[in-house]
């Protein structure tokens, strides 16, 4: 059976979609972007950019039972190849002390709002 998982600790879905599903003992969350959680976005480097993603990312886990060190796969999708290293330097603080998730992380041409980062989880609870 499929649960539906929303906070108000991470900004609302803004589009025909929710903050994260969940089946049985796995949770798949939506893309996160640096919004705020009253819906403003966070505006910045990468880094900052990244860290607010990140943080949304940890609220819906949070939310759905579950946290960042159940994470089993993410999907990172940057605006600029150029930003990795940056990227990856606040990405990795998220997993600091446990082992970190499989990962994807490509280049697009735009992503929503026309910010720099995008990350989404595959969870268990």
């Amino acid at each position: 059976m499929k649960e539906i998982i929303q906070t108000n600790q991470a900004p609302q879905a803004i589009g025909p979609y929710v903050q994260a599903v969940k089946i049985k003992d796995f949770i798949y969350t939506s893309g996160q972007i640096p919004l705020k959680a009253n819906g403003t976005l966070v505006e910045g480097d990468i880094k900052v950019q990244t860290q607010q993603a990140m943080q949304n990312l940890k609220a819906i886990l949070e939310a759905s039972g579950s946290s960042m060190t159940k994470i089993i796969k993410t999907t990172c999708f940057i605006a600029d190849m150029n930003d990795f290293a940056a990227f990856n330097e606040v990405y990795a603080t998220f997993f600091a002390g446990i082992t970190p998730p499989a990962r994807s992380c490509v280049e697009v041409a735009r992503l929503p709002k026309d910010v720099l980062i995008e990350v989404e989880a595959i969870a268990i609870s």
